[in-house]
Parts: structure tokens; C-alpha cells; sequence
């Protein structure tokens, strides 16, 4: 089993240290993803990881070598990398730059050998990318070029892989590729992988630790469920708590405060597409009755201006539909996104708040 792993490392540039004390670990077949702020110092962790800047203290082990006393030849076999630069090429084809991979295992005058070119090949295979391999690489999308990178360091063949946000500037389908590519390499090749992102949502569902950078060192490392725990991301990005939903990685702007117009009956998340309706049109409303377990609940916390919930499992008050009602009272109008041939008996505080609109000449339902 290979291992990556940094001890006391500090990194900067230019002999001036912008994070120490690093003290990471990867192991063949997981995956560890630094997040962090824009600026935080997730990309210089990496390239010194990769000797692309100087280590300034501690040091980065392949196993049980230091990597300063390893060769470069010999670092090429066994760490590759994807970084965010692009790769300036002339006359390449997309075939041509997934074999630059192989450089390390020729000779001095870099001739492939069959069993390199079938690498190749199997490289290009693995991250779906025949239909553009013949293309000129200068002349390629984006997401196509990040697709032959990884292809590039897969063929590399190595038992470590370092990736620096790999789905920059990415559409979702490539995206969801190359994070489905990456989860594949560390399940199915046994590779340790250390990458950085910014997608939280994405960084959630592809990670098995993740690693927090703020100020000047790591500040939290655990695992997806240990890091988004509660407010502690908010907090690493210096966001409100009611801007990002840690459970669904959802992020919400800011809601527009003032005398509430619309009242919003909903549940189950049918309400969320009005919330967001309302939220661009800055028109301010109140949603309610939701249970605090109920998958919407988070969206209309963020942008309504109030909120009627009951805690979970809890039977609910009178005082808390005397509460909406009154609310209703003060709106201009009540948008009802349940069906209201549909409530069930545990709903029925819903039920009577249509009803109660349904009065006062409010009522809009949306199925």
C-alpha cells in the first residue's frame, strides 16, 4: 500500500511562508480534498508537494523516503500530477499530449514502445475521450482538454495522483465525469489522491477526507460528514449560517428583507421553486407550516423573511397556526404548492391555513 503523507511542512513563495505546521496523509485507494477560501494557499500546498516551489520547513514522505532524497525520475514513477496551468503545446494532437505521460519509462530520446501506446490508448479510453484525441490540442474545450490531462497522468501509470481543481471551468456533465473518473481511479486502480476544489457539494460526494485551509495553516481535517457538520463551513468561508445548506451543499443569496407580502403554504419541497421565484423577484414572504425535518425547511429558513415550523416528531400548537393565520392576515396573497386534494391527515394545520386564505380571497394554488 503506497502512502503520501506531509509532516510539519511549511509553504510560500519566495522564502516567505504562507501556511506551516501541514500535516496531511493519503493512502492508496482514498481520496483527500483541501478546501478552502479563494487565496487560502490550497494550490501552493500542492505544488510543493510536487517540487514546483521550494519546501520552506518540514518535509513530504513517499512511503518512508523523504522526497528530497528521491530522484526526479524517480518521483515521475510514482506521483503525477493535473494542475491548473495550461500546457502550452504546438503541433499536438490529444493522443500526442496523453503520451507525453510515458516520458518517464523511455529512454533518452523519448521513443514509446507498443506497451507504452497501448497505455496510451487505455488512458484515453477510460476518460471517454477517443472522439477528440486526433483534435489539435490548442484548439480544444476546456472540459476536452482537462479530460486528456487525466488521461495524461493516468497513463503515467503511478501510485499517487495530484489534482489542483480539477473542474475549473468545467460544464456539469464534464464535471461529473472527471469526479466519477477520479473516485474510479482511486477505487478501482488503488491510487491515493490529493486534489483541491471548490464545488462543496461535489467535494462531499467524491471525498473520504477532506482537509480545511484558513489563515496560515490546516485548520480542521476529518471526514465529508465531520466537516460539514454544522456551521463550521459557514464559518471556514466566512458566510452567514442561513447561506449555505451543509446537508445538500445549496447555496442561497441573500433574502429580501422588509413587510412580508406572500404567504407561502408548502412542504416536501414543493414550495422551493416559489421561494426562489420570490427571492429573484425581491418580493419578501413568509412559508410555513413546515416541520424542521422537512427537505425545504433549509431553503425557506434562508430566504423567507419568517418561517412557521414545528420541531420534528413534534404535535403541532394551536398557538402556531394562530400564528400563521395572522400572517396570512398581513400578506397581500397566499401561494398554496400543495395539491389540495392531497393532504393527509398529518397536514391538516396546512389544510385549515388554505381554508383560512381560501376565506380572505388570498388564495393561489400551484400544483
Amino acid at each position: 500500500m503506497m502512502e503520501l503523507r506531509t509532516e510539519n511542512l511549511v509553504v510560500g513563495y519566495d522564502k516567505h511562508p504562507l501556511i506551516k505546521n501541514v500535516n496531511l496523509r493519503v493512502k492508496s485507494g482514498e481520496v483527500l480534498t483541501l478546501i478552502g477560501p479563494n487565496g487560502a494557499g490550497k494550490s501552493t500546498i500542492l505544488k510543493t508537494i510536487t517540487k514546483q516551489l521550494k519546501i520552506l520547513g518540514g518535509a513530504v514522505y513517499i512511503g518512508d523516503t523523504s522526497m528530497s532524497n528521491m530522484r526526479d525520475s524517480e518521483i515521475a514513477r510514482t506521483l503525477s500530477m493535473v494542475m491548473t496551468e495550461r500546457l502550452q503545446t504546438e503541433l499536438l494532437s490529444g493522443r500526442d499530449v496523453v503520451a507525453s505521460g510515458r516520458y518517464p519509462y523511455t529512454g533518452k530520446f523519448g521513443i514509446l514502445s507498443e506497451d507504452d501506446w497501448a497505455k496510451v490508448d487505455e488512458a484515453i479510453a477510460l476518460v471517454h475521450a477517443q472522439d477528440v484525441q486526433d483534435q489539435d490540442f490548442r484548439k480544444m474545450s476546456d472540459g476536452q482538454r482537462q479530460r486528456l490531462m487525466l488521461a495524461r497522468a493516468i497513463c503515467q501509470d503511478t501510485d499517487i495522483l495530484l489534482l489542483d481543481e480539477p473542474t475549473s471551468y468545467l460544464d456539469m456533465g464534464f464535471k461529473l465525469d472527471i469526479l466519477a473518473n477520479i473516485r474510479m481511479l482511486a477505487r478501482d486502480r488503488n491510487l491515493a489522491i490529493i486534489m483541491s476544489l471548490h464545488e462543496l457539494d461535489l467535494a462531499q460526494k467524491v471525498s473520504d477526507t477532506i482537509a480545511c485551509v484558513k489563515g496560515d495553516h490546516i485548520d480542521r481535517i476529518g471526514t465529508p460528514e465531520e466537516i460539514f457538520a454544522g456551521t463550521y463551513v459557514q464559518e471556514l468561508y466566512g458566510v452567514s449560517d442561513t447561506s449555505f445548506d451543509p446537508v445538500t451543499g445549496e447555496v442561497f443569496l441573500n433574502p429580501s428583507r422588509g413587510t412580508p407580502e406572500v404567504f407561502v403554504i408548502g412542504g416536501g419541497g414543493s414550495g422551493i421553486a416559489v421561494y426562489n421565484r420570490l427571492q429573484r423577484q425581491s418580493i419578501p414572504f413568509v412559508a410555513g407550516i413546515l416541520q424542521e425535518n422537512d427537505m425545504e425547511y433549509q431553503t425557506a429558513r434562508a430566504l423567507a423573511t419568517e418561517v412557521i415550523f414545528q420541531k420534528a416528531f413534534y404535535p403541532l400548537e394551536e398557538s402556531q397556526i394562530a400564528d400563521a393565520k395572522k400572517w396570512i392576515d398581513q400578506c397581500e396573497s397566499c401561494i398554496c404548492t400543495l395539491d389540495p386534494e392531497k393532504f393527509g391527515p398529518l397536514n391538516e394545520a396546512n389544510r385549515q391555513l388554505m381554508e383560512y386564505a381560501k376565506e380572505k380571497q388570498k388564495l393561489e394554488v400551484r400544483k
